[in-house]
């Protein structure tokens, strides 16, 4: 991976702090996160919903590739 500047360091550094910070409120209150891993929608927590078929994403969702 190229090295990034200080000023991008830091903002991934802040990106990562607050995600850590909201992951972590959601544990303590017993809350699901949710997150994508291998192109699907996961559903992590205590009360995570179980049927989750429902809200994968569909082919009409997906950008369009240009035709030339």
């Amino acid at each position: 991976m190229a090295e990034l500047d200080e000023h991008t360091r830091q903002g991934l550094e802040c990106l990562r702090q607050a995600v850590a910070e909201a992951l972590d409120r959601k544990r303590r209150l017993g809350q699901y996160a949710v997150f994508w891993r291998d192109g699907r929608v996961v559903y992590e927590g205590p009360d995570a919903p179980e049927e989750q078929s429902g809200l994968e994403p569909s082919a009409a969702n997906e950008p369009e590739s240009p035709q030339n």
